[in-house]
């Protein structure tokens, strides 16, 4: 088998390397920042320092898909995962039946296994040092290292070289240093074409906060995890060991709301909004601040063009190839497809055609994931635009059929439980839009049941309410 090195012991590279471990790949993971996990949630909430992650301590929810994947592939995380404190959450059965008509078999696929990033990492930094992976902590990566390559013109990567100035070899390199990657530059040092870069600023502000509840008990389910209010939408997330995670999501350039970074602020705030305002009555566990994360890049690379690698024998992974912005909560589980996908894919890619490797990874992720990446950034984009239409006092029109039938689906999943389940089959990344609307019935009861969705009322205040209580 291949001596494999995965750059990032993040999420995508934990879950990367697991698996081409469990095919008997020889693996090594390269971690920039030092510090190790701590021994348990709650230290590993407070104390651990990961600096290369910036959203490490915002809030977060990993989706039912991720768990499916993990548990079907990946045993012994999920088992890490529970030893941790993290729960099961099927946000289907926490809807009273008089909503829903009640469970049914197949709805078990809703469940998600969930918890705070901190805690999610460390049971991954378990379950990868008990599968035979290598991590070396504290080892940035500065340059890749060439060799003899199979096309004149693009480099082939034979190794890495570390800021000790260590040169190590591989088979392959595995980039899934995530947001943060700096992949093309790296490929720059090599002679290598830039990639083609698709980049945004994703336009969305995020204040967040975590509390925990003195009986452990999550607090009952009034509307979605993610809510949107006009010009704010709100996330209520559940965690581990009785904690959960809120936030508010604003537009980047609203000013009016800035001072939702005062903890008092945000407080009223939140409890300005009825069917989430019971989700503060707890403990704060973050002590008396709000976590803001702003400045969010949607971001997709293409490292093959005109049919021809930029390079061989280096391949990104989850967000080292595409980024979105969080709110919708798919990066995790996206970034686990990818990675069954590249496992995959290295079971019968032929070991010496590096060119063929490479562009056969382009297809498999045009294939698998690429999808989703489209239709969040095509969720993200109208949202924001919808906020900025509320902030203008103007409603939103922008023509499109699939965005409108998209909020009346929204609309028509508080009515009846079948449609619930094909929203929620999109929301917990099971099935792609189309896919769920195909499902006989549903587009029919979506147009019928959810015609209606402009004229809802909303339960929550007006934009000229908010601005009134977050200036008081």
């Amino acid at each position: 088998m291949a001596r494999m090195i995965v750059i990032g012991a993040g999420v995508g590279g934990l879950t990367s390397a697991m698996l081409l471990a469990r095919d008997g790949h020889d693996v090594t993971v390269l971690e920039r920042d030092p510090a190790p996990p701590p021994s348990d949630a709650d230290e590993a909430w407070a104390d651990w320092e990961r600096r290369g992650v910036n959203q490490f301590r915002m809030i977060h929810m990993f989706l039912p898909r991720f768990r499916q994947i993990l548990e079907a592939e990946l045993p012994d995380a999920a088992k890490e995962f529970e030893n941790l404190g993290a729960i099961r959450y099927n946000a289907f059965a926490e809807i009273p039946a008089d909503f829903t008509g009640g469970t049914k078999p197949g709805d078990e696929k809703f469940e998600a296994l969930t918890a705070r990033r901190p805690v999610a990492e460390t049971a991954l930094v378990r379950a990868a040092r008990s599968s035979g992976v290598e991590i070396r902590r504290g080892t940035p990566v500065t340059g890749l290292r060439t060799g003899t390559g199979a096309r004149d013109g693009v480099p082939h990567v034979v190794g890495v070289r570390t800021d000790a100035g260590e040169d190590l070899d591989a088979d392959l390199v595995v980039d899934a240093t995530g947001r943060r990657s700096q992949l093309p530059a790296l490929l720059s040092a090599i002679g290598a074409r830039p990639p083609l870069e698709e980049l945004e600023d994703s336009g969305f502000v995020y204040y967040g906060r975590h509390f925990r509840a003195a009986d452990g008990e999550m607090p009952p389910v009034m509307t979605g995890l993610l809510s949107p209010w006009g010009t704010v939408s709100t996330l209520t997330l559940p965690a581990d060991n009785g904690t959960w995670g809120l936030g508010i999501i604003a537009s980047a350039k609203d000013a009016a709301l800035r001072p939702l970074r005062d903890v008092d602020t945000w407080m009223r705030t939140w409890k300005s909004y009825p069917l989430v305002a019971h989700w503060a009555d707890a403990e704060p566990v973050d002590g008396d601040k709000v976590a803001v994360m702003a400045k969010i890049e949607d971001r997709v690379r293409t490292f093959v063009l005109d049919g021809v690698p930029v390079a061989t024998g280096v391949l990104p992974v989850a967000d080292s190839w595409a980024c979105t912005n969080p709110s919708l909560g798919r990066g995790c589980s996206i970034g686990l497809i990818h990675a069954v996908a590249l496992r995959d894919l290295l079971r019968d890619a032929p070991a010496d055609d590096p060119t063929g490797l490479a562009t056969r990874w382009h297809d498999v992720t045009q294939q698998t994931v690429d999808p989703w990446y489209r239709a969040t950034l095509d969720f993200d984009r109208h949202r924001l635009a919808e906020i900025e239409a509320g902030i203008e006092g103007k409603p939103y029109d922008p023509g499109d059929p699939q965005w409108e039938i998209v909020q009346a689906m929204q609309f028509a999943a508080i009515q009846d439980g079948d449609v619930l389940r094909a929203f929620l089959k999109i929301a917990s990344v099971l099935e792609l839009a189309d896919t769920a609307l195909a499902t006989p019935g549903i587009l029919e009861k979506v147009i019928e049941l959810g015609a209606g969705w402009r004229d809802a009322e909303m339960v929550a205040p007006n934009r000229e309410e908010l601005l009134k209580i977050v200036a008081a």
